[in-house]
């Protein structure tokens, strides 16, 4: 497969994943979390799809799109530990979350998503959902839409509020 096959079917993926996710939380009360900003793109279908959902964004850097920049309140800048240490301290409140991190290195993208799971868990509501490019540790994984191939993004529930181990 081309590169540029494997991208459109990532976004695809992606987009299809979003779409699933926000249904299946449809009526439950709590915020988003992107994890990569990126150029916005996912940050930007995520406002369209979620508009009365409180969308918070964490990125290294704010380079995205000058139409996709989230409100300063909501983007949370800086290495991930210290930025979802920093939203774990507000309590659970996250229904739904992204994991788009990583630099294309699968090895270490693989081993940031390991070690990133128990903070990502402190965040997240009994039964949230995860969405991952990256296998995450500790959750439940579930099956996602069935549009998409399971090897192409994984999905993940949160459980019932225990924190993972640190």
């Amino acid at each position: 497969m081309s590169r540029l096959d494997s991208m459109l079917r990532r976004l695809t993926a992606q987009r299809d994943g979003l779409n699933w996710a926000a249904n299946q939380i449809a009526g439950r009360e709590g915020d988003v979390l992107d994890m990569g900003l990126g150029n916005g793109r996912t940050y930007d279908h995520l406002r369209e799809i979620l508009p009365d959902r409180r969308i918070w964004v964490m990125d290294r850097a704010l380079q995205c799109h000058p139409s996709c920049v989230p409100p300063a309140q909501d983007f949370l800048q800086g290495e991930a530990e210290p930025m979802l240490q920093k939203l774990a301290s507000m309590g659970r409140r996250i229904i739904l979350a992204h994991y788009d991190f990583g630099r294309g290195i699968k090895a270490e993208d693989v081993a940031e998503a390991a070690r990133l799971s128990p903070l990502i868990s402190k965040v997240m509501l009994p039964d949230g959902l995860l969405i991952s490019g990256q296998p995450l540790v500790g959750l439940d994984q579930i099956k996602g839409p069935k549009t998409i191939a399971p090897d192409r993004y994984l999905f993940y529930r949160a459980g019932s509020g225990d924190t993972l181990p640190t």
